[in-house]
């Protein structure tokens, strides 16, 4: 049996802390995961900014309900519901998913939780399993799954690796030139084709 494993953010979304970035001002904080590899450091690094600015989870949840799902995302999302499972497996946070998946249709998100403070200051971050992507993937692969996954960022690699199948989608020229192998695709259309020729549909 099969099973799609995509990101959230830069797939199906645009960058939460991007958008947070342009709404409150702080250019730094438009530093995600396509820059910065580990994970722990980058999330650490965000905190000490938001801290520094007085900023904490309002702030951000104001600037979530503003966004839309990227153009054409949660057509590609149905349809491509509509011939396999799907899974969203993303390194965001509960407090942040809601509005988001409500947008696209309630599909199955796995995600993190943020810690936060009595002040509404976020103080840190649990993450739901050590490496989540790759655990997730492995998980499903050992209870019987064939995983095809997609994604944008260097986080996502492991997971785009370890399947059956893998695309890239939207992502960096770096990426790109250090992973040729992945084929890499810069609309829904495509990737959608390149998901149901790896599904064995049509």
């Amino acid at each position: 049996m099969n099973i799609v494993c995509l990101d959230l953010e830069g797939v199906l979304v645009p960058e939460i802390w991007i958008a947070f970035s342009e709404e409150s001002g702080i250019p730094e904080l438009r530093r995600t995961t396509r820059d910065e590899p580990d994970y722990d450091k980058l999330m650490k690094w965000r905190i000490s900014i938001l801290r520094e600015h007085g900023l904490g989870l309002q702030q951000i949840k104001e600037t979530i309900s503003k966004i839309d799902p990227l153009p054409g995302a949660k057509e590609f999302l149905d349809e491509l519901r509509s011939v396999t499972q799907v899974i969203i497996i993303s390194d965001t946070f509960e407090q942040f998913a809601s509005p988001l998946m409500k947008k696209l249709g309630w599909p199955t998100l796995f995600c993190n939780t943020l810690e936060v403070g009595p002040d509404g200051m976020i103080t840190g971050y649990k993450m739901r399993c050590p490496q989540s992507k790759l655990t997730t993937v492995k998980a499903l692969q050992s209870i019987g799954f064939e995983t095809i996954a997609g994604g944008d960022s260097f986080n996502d690699l492991a997971m785009i690796k370890a399947g059956r199948d893998g695309f890239l989608f939207r992502t960096t020229d770096q990426i790109k030139k250090d992973y040729p192998e992945l084929p890499a695709y810069e609309d829904y259309p495509e990737l959608l084709e390149a998901i149901k020729e790896a599904l064995g549909c049509r």
